[in-house]
């Protein structure tokens, strides 16, 4: 057990997500834009998703199974792993009928408005949740080692899209937390990260006209 993992990646993770559910509600809410197109021709939407599912596959794979180690007889607990799985679930059925929406042409602007209403609720009260109930969890429960294999099986399910997804977590990110996610990478992906991948980034259409912060 120890009190000092850092969690810098969980907390940058969590503050991109609620980034991007601010320009979503931006997105869908500006009497200017039409959300359907921005959503299906903008690059932000997918980008949100691969992040996601990056980030929330890598606590299935490897977070709660190393948390259930320790948790045995312990009811309460384990049933709290059990909820953050069933929310992972909920905020994914909400996705998915946000793209059914999408994938239809002239797709329903209020029906889109509704869903994505129920994504940020749902998935700002996960991340609260898991905050609030699950941080403590991992700082009493897991060992260095153990915290140390999550980090890099969740490094390696970003870095299946790293061009993207290292710059989207990087934005917006305060410089303390910037500095310290770009002084975890190896030299080379440090290199292309700062000369390639971030004004590739910055140069997308992420959001549409005006949805920067």
């Amino acid at each position: 057990m120890s009190d000092a993992l850092d969690l810098t990646v969980m907390d940058a993770v969590h503050g991109a997500l609620r980034r991007d559910l601010a320009r979503l509600d931006r997105v869908t809410t500006a009497a200017d834009c039409d959300p359907v197109r921005v959503l299906t021709t903008a690059a932000g939407w997918p980008l949100f998703k691969r992040a996601l599912r990056a980030h929330h596959a890598s606590e299935d794979d490897a977070l709660w199974p190393s948390l259930r180690l320790h948790l045995a007889g312990r009811p309460k607990d384990l049933g709290l792993l059990e909820v953050m799985e069933a929310e992972h679930a909920a905020v994914a059925a909400v996705i998915q009928a946000i793209d059914e929406v999408l994938a239809v042409p002239r797709g329903d602007s209020l029906r889109l408005g509704q869903l994505t209403d129920a994504l940020a609720r749902g998935l700002a009260g996960h991340l609260e949740h898991e905050e609030d109930m699950v941080f403590p969890l991992i700082r009493r429960t897991l060992t260095a080692q153990q915290w140390a294999h999550f980090s890099q099986v969740h490094a390696r399910h970003i870095s299946r899209d790293a061009p993207v997804l290292l710059p989207w977590l990087l934005d917006g990110a305060g410089e303390p937390t910037a500095a310290r996610l770009l002084a975890q990478l190896p030299a080379t992906v440090y290199a292309a990260c700062t000369t390639e991948w971030l004004p590739a980034y910055a140069a997308l259409d992420r959001w549409g006209p005006g949805i920067t912060a």
